[in-house]
């Protein structure tokens, strides 16, 4: 009973923090944005979060698509590398694919901004390629 209690108590703790980088998303800060979206990275390559995002991930797809409209360079690029996790936590199923739909013109049009840095152009390329390959259901 204990351990149970003490494990459910680690897992309120880490959806916690993940709360809290997901609000960070939204920090005037670059700096703090760069941060979360760090954090968010780690935490979505290291454990399956497929219920937890679920219920968020129109909030972080939002959150996601202001960092990739209104940030540069590195903040850019570690959203795409975010986004690509999410697509990956969502999986093929219809919510990754409404991800994907929303966030695929954003993609493109950085990959295709000859004044984004080539490292947020990198991201976004890859971010379009994994998460169409996962989650688009069209299959052109």
């Amino acid at each position: 009973g204990s351990e149970a209690t003490a494990e459910q108590g680690q897992e309120e703790e880490v959806e916690d923090r993940l709360k809290e980088h997901m609000d960070n998303l939204l920090d005037k800060s670059a700096k703090t944005r760069q941060a979360a979206l760090q954090s968010l990275r780690l935490a979505f390559s290291s454990k399956t979060l497929s219920e937890f995002l679920l219920e968020r991930r129109l909030m972080l797809t939002d959150s996601l698509e202001k960092c990739l409209k209104k940030g540069k360079g590195e903040e850019q690029a570690l959203a795409g590398t975010v986004l690509t996790l999410l697509c990956l936590q969502m999986g093929s199923g219809p919510e990754g694919e409404e991800v994907f739909r929303s966030l695929k013109p954003l993609l493109v049009s950085v990959l295709t901004d000859s004044t984004a840095s080539t490292g947020a152009r990198q991201s976004c390329a890859t971010a379009l390629g994994m998460c169409c390959y996962i989650a688009a259901a069209d299959l052109e």
